[in-house]
């Protein structure tokens, strides 16, 4: 144009940021991506090591670098730890004099008077001021006292201690159930041993009186006696030890002589005939003969003298010899309850045989002995000490029986061939 001329020159090129479109997306460059991620990791680490160093002022430079100010500590937990004043005052003492804490009702050794009511109180209420607060026992139902008072019952037949069962029963509200305490111990001790059934007729005589009345007990034998079919379900002996439970009840003076004769002429039910007969012979055998209804059902094993316990050991091995019944021999063993004292009856069976000098007596204890010793009623440790006693004893017993060490080495070798003792048990047998 104009003429002139133009000459083509290298030029350098310019880029400007050129604003794109709007809805267009535009792609950052490495660069700028590189510096935010040393940024970002940067201010990472700052908030991360803020908890540590949150009063020194960290900042971050134009270059990335990290600056630091030295700012006194402004922690929450550094002024929590810190017991001066924040105000600039007081000597860095606790507040309130160590009265004001949490959970602290004052000063140690502080004591507080007694609250006055305050009659212009709006929630004053004059009634309140007289009012007695008792707690208050809810009176027992039909299975939640058999739930609560088997056990104390149960509990009973292992310590004896009739006081512990007052006081118990004491405690409970036991309302229209009371009648029921007698009723409930007879029908568990018609299951039990002899022993506990001595245990329960002490309970009642204990019971009557402080927690039981004569009336309770006189309601709780009617019931028994009407509930009598279905007790013999279960044990076929109730109506001969419920008569023996109401004439011991009698004889101490828990319930009265005219119980039997009110029901004279009026028993339908033959079990109850059967037991109100056996308590008037009974009665009737202590008023004539003499008999000590107190000790009617005996003491238990463990409470009779030692030569009460001989004597029936004797007496048991006695009656098997005559009748020769197994059964009813270790029947008769369990009812003493002696478990601890069954050496005895080893050793008084084998110094029957050494003493008899003849073959059935031999065969006739060894059978017994087996037959005991299988059924576990006899164990190990009670056979060996009977024969022990018997080894050590030979001396005497020599003395009286010529033949005695010939007559046990025949009995020790027999009880090894079936099976009674072992062979470290032969072999302890003596010989003259």
């Amino acid at each position: 144009m104009n003429g002139s001329k133009h000459t083509c020159q290298p030029q350098s090129l310019e880029i400007s940021a050129i604003p794109s479109p709007p809805g267009t997306r535009t792609t950052p460059s490495l660069e700028t991506i590189h510096e935010a991620r040393l940024k970002a990791k940067v201010k990472r680490r700052l908030r991360k090591n803020s908890s540590r160093d949150s009063g020194r002022g960290d900042s971050l430079s134009d270059t990335g670098d990290v600056v630091r100010s030295v700012v006194p500590p402004t922690s929450p937990k550094g002024k929590l730890l810190n017991r001066r004043s924040r105000m600039g005052k007081g000597r860095g003492l606790p507040k309130k004099g160590g009265a004001g804490g949490k959970g602290v009702w004052g000063t140690p050794g502080q004591v507080y008077d007694e609250d006055k009511v305050d009659v212009k109180d709006p929630n004053y209420d004059a009634e309140q001021e007289n009012c007695v607060y008792e707690t208050v026992v809810l009176p027992l139902d039909e299975e939640t006292f058999e739930k609560t008072v088997t056990p104390i019952v149960q509990e009973y037949f292992e310590h004896g201690d009739a006081n512990e069962v007052a006081e118990l029963l004491a405690e409970l509200n036991l309302g229209s159930m009371r009648g029921d305490v007698p009723m409930l111990a007879v029908s568990l001790a018609l299951e039990a041993k002899a022993s506990h059934r001595e245990l329960t007729s002490c309970l009642l005589s204990e019971l009557c009186g402080c927690v039981l009345t004569a009336a309770d007990v006189e309601a709780s034998f009617h019931k028994l006696l009407k509930e009598l079919p279905d007790l013999v379900l279960d044990t076929p002996g109730a109506p001969q030890m419920l008569g023996q439970f109401i004439a011991r009840a009698v004889a101490d003076n828990i319930l009265p002589k005219s119980f039997i004769d009110g029901y004279k002429g009026r028993v339908d039910c033959e079990y109850a005939r059967a037991a109100l007969d056996r308590a008037a012979v009974l009665l009737r055998m202590s008023r004539w003969t003499g008999l000590r209804i107190d000790s009617l059902w005996g003491s238990g094993g463990g409470q009779r003298p030692v030569n009460q316990l001989i004597k029936e050991v004797n007496l048991l091995l006695k009656e098997y010899l005559l009748s020769g019944d197994t059964v009813e021999a270790e029947r008769c063993l369990r009812e003493l309850e002696v478990p601890h004292f069954h050496h005895e009856f080893v050793y008084e069976a084998v110094i029957m045989v050494l003493e008899s000098k003849g073959n059935r007596t031999l065969q006739m204890i060894l059978q017994l002995l087996k037959s005991l010793c299988a059924s576990t009623v006899i164990t190990v440790d009670q056979l060996r000490r009977g024969f022990e006693r018997v080894y050590v004893d030979m001396a005497d017993l020599s003395i009286d029986v010529p033949c005695a060490y010939s007559l046990l080495e025949k009995f020790v070798e027999q009880s090894f061939d079936t099976g009674v003792i072992d062979k470290k048990l032969r072999d302890l047998c003596p010989c003259r």
